[in-house]
């Protein structure tokens, strides 16, 4: 009964004990539902906080990506500033080479000009001067051999006489110089007395008569000079005796004529045509004053002579000697004139020359520099629009990882409000824990003495029940080890739902992380060959703009080539404008020879059938002939009419000179021979009265 008793207390007490322990167990459960809650949650948490710990991550790479972009498109600000300075600095430079290169061009293409202009004007020059030289030459011929006089005289200049004891002076017309208006009317006038040769003595006029009697044929008239010490009378003027001009408007023929070389007044003594000479300007008043002055002589303008009751007159000469020396001393002038405008013309071409020589290289170094700044310009826009093209990029690199920020941040948001969440959660299951461990705490103190009271009971049970009790004891035990094992299966299920729901939403953040990979490895292939398109674009630009260059630089070249052609062209045109000039001068002058020598005109001459045609090396060859015989002409001199006798004499003189010559040499041979036998005979002799006297 006892037993009975006691384990009935004990058995009261185990049920006591055993609604405690169930209870404790429920709280035991409770506590680990909390702690595996708790778990939970610090594992969410942990995982939140991973997320926001590589979000941050994530945000502080494209903080440093936004940050080296920014400082890259700074830097590529910078340097694009500059490279815009270097492009409109460039740009502004070719413009300005482009103005001073269309300057220059202006400035050459006027130099040109006036160039093409002065050397038309040097050409047209030279062919005035080549002319006027052949001219002076025809005149000078012409004055030379004293074309204008009379027959009689002009063999007598040119006869062989003079230079050999009769030696004139010249003729009168070499004496007087007229005013011009009044050359036509004193030529006619004084048309004999003009022709008077002048000597320097009357010996001189008497070889000159002997000369006319016997080799030349003619007459002539002789003027001694008054300087001649054989003069018998004075050649004073009377003043007196000179009548005064009748009336107003009538010149004294001496007051217009000036006489040179010593003749002075004397001349008016010499010839009283001059000294009683008038020039009038009506020929009905010059007749009413012959017939007043008988003595006198009164000249019309119309070359009308009257003297007394005589009237001379008909057609004027074109050309007398006044006029022709008149001409002379213009034509000395004006080719003096010529020469120093010819002189001023070749200075100024020269001067262009040079200015274009100097405009020249200034346009080619203008262009040289101009190809450079277009070569700058070029590479700075080339370089711009790289720059241009790379802060889009930048830009654009910026904007991305901006809006990357702003997604991460609203992300990092909503992990911060999720984990806010969490932490509450957590407090929470915290709090309900510590109040589920006091009321184990409680429970286990009213357990220890519910124990006590079992164990006081069962101590009495326990003697006859030793074995019961151990073994109820240990199926407690068990039964408690089990509720353990339950609970710690439950603990370990809830971390494998809990570690299982993580695993999947990291494959799903894995799979967003890949698609997003694959996007950006997509976008890089496509950026990849993009630019790889664009390095090929660049590529072709740089070969087709080098080629542009190349064809640049040929056809400079072929236009430096043209104008070196044009300039060629045109000094060859110059040259032959020269020579066409010369050409015409000389047709010119070789006309007027024609006329000269032969007394006929050139037109003449080629319309003759029987005068020949020659050309190329034969003309050449003719024309050296010619001069060859026209210098031995003129080296001969005149026509020597003594030349036979002279010839005869010389004849004899040579003869006589060579049989001379012939007997010296004859005496020399002999002489030579002598003095060789001698000398031998001396030397043997020697040799004799040596050897006897050894």
């Amino acid at each position: 009964q006892e037993l009975q008793a006691a384990q009935q207390a004990a058995l009261a007490a185990a049920a006591a004990l055993s609604e405690l322990e169930s209870r404790q167990e429920q709280l035991r459960v409770s506590v680990l539902e909390a702690v595996n809650a708790a778990s939970r949650v610090r594992n969410q948490m942990a995982q939140a906080e991973e997320h926001l710990s590589a979000l941050g991550r994530e945000s502080q790479r494209h903080h440093e990506e936004i940050t080296q972009a920014q400082a890259e498109m700074e830097a590529c600000g910078g340097r694009r500033g500059q490279l815009v300075l270097e492009f409109d600095s460039a740009s502004q430079r070719v413009a300005g080479l482009t103005r001073q290169i269309a300057e220059a061009r202006r400035q050459l293409e006027e130099k040109r000009a006036a160039e093409q202009e002065s050397k038309a004007r040097l050409d047209g020059l030279r062919g005035e001067f080549a002319s006027a030289l052949g001219r002076r030459s025809s005149l000078e011929a012409l004055v030379a051999e004293h074309g204008y006089s009379t027959e009689s005289v002009k063999r007598l200049f040119q006869s062989g006489a003079v230079g050999r004891g009769f030696a004139p002076a010249g003729v009168l017309a070499d004496f007087l110089e007229v005013e011009d208006q009044y050359e036509p009317v004193v030529e006619d006038f004084l048309r004999d007395e003009l022709n008077y040769v002048v000597v320097k003595s009357w010996d001189a006029a008497d070889q000159g008569l002997q000369l006319l009697r016997s080799d030349v044929d003619g007459r002539a008239t002789f003027l001694v000079h008054p300087e001649d010490s054989q003069a018998k009378f004075s050649f004073r003027v009377d003043e007196s005796r000179q009548a005064a001009p009748p009336s107003q408007g009538i010149v004294s023929l001496k007051n217009c004529i000036r006489v040179l070389n010593g003749f002075g007044k004397s001349l008016e003594v010499i010839l009283p045509k001059l000294r009683n000479g008038y020039i009038v300007p009506d020929p009905k008043v010059a007749r009413e004053l012959a017939l007043e002055n008988p003595d006198a002589f009164f000249l019309a303008p119309n070359g009308e002579t009257f003297h007394n009751v005589t009237v001379t007159g008909g057609k004027q000469r074109s050309e007398g000697p006044l006029s022709l020396k008149r001409e002379l001393r213009d034509l000395a002038r004006q080719i003096q004139e010529m020469e120093n405008e010819l002189r001023r013309e070749e200075t100024h071409v020269v001067t262009l020359g040079r200015e274009m020589a100097a405009l020249t290289s200034l346009l080619d170094r203008l262009e040289e520099e101009k190809r450079e700044g277009e070569k700058l310009a070029l590479t700075s826009g080339a370089g711009l629009e790289q720059l241009d093209s790379e802060l889009a990029r930048m830009g654009q690199r910026r904007t991305t990882a901006q809006h990357e920020l702003r997604r991460i941040e609203e992300e990092r948001a909503q992990q911060e409000a999720a984990l806010a969440g969490l932490r509450r959660e957590l407090e929470q299951s915290e709090n309900g824990r510590q109040e589920l461990e006091q009321a184990i705490a409680a429970a286990q103190e009213s357990l220890g003495s519910v124990r006590g009271a079992r164990d006081a009971a069962a101590q009495r049970a326990s003697e006859g029940l030793a074995r019961m009790a151990a073994l109820e004891e240990r199926r407690a035990a068990a039964a408690g080890a089990l509720g353990r094992i339950e609970s710690l299966v439950a603990e370990v299920s809830g971390r494998v739902a809990s570690l299982q729901a993580q695993l999947e939403s990291s494959a799903a953040e894995q799979g967003e992380r890949q698609a997003e990979n694959t996007r950006i490895a997509a976008d890089l292939v496509a950026l990849a060959a993009e630019q790889r398109g664009v390095q090929a674009r660049v590529a072709e630009l740089q070969a087709e703009s080098e080629a542009v260059r190349q064809r640049l630089g040929q056809i400079e070249r072929e236009l430096k080539a043209e104008r070196q052609a044009l300039d060629a062209a045109r000094d060859r045109r110059g040259e032959v404008s020269a020579q066409a000039a010369k050409l015409r001068s000389d047709a010119e002058h070789m006309a007027e020879t024609c006329l000269n020598e032969l007394g006929v005109t050139s037109e003449q001459l080629l319309a003759d059938p029987a005068v020949p045609r020659v050309a190329g090396e034969q003309l050449a060859q003719e024309d050296a002939i010619y001069r060859e015989m026209r210098a031995k002409l003129e080296a001969m001199g005149p026509v020597n009419m003594m030349a036979l006798e002279e010839y005869n004499e010389t004849a004899q003189r040579h003869g006589f000179l060579e049989t001379q010559r012939n007997d010296l040499m004859e005496s020399i041979t002999n002489t030579q021979n002598t003095i060789r036998e001698i000398d031998q005979v001396s030397r043997q002799k020697f040799q004799e009265a040596f050897e006897k006297i050894n």
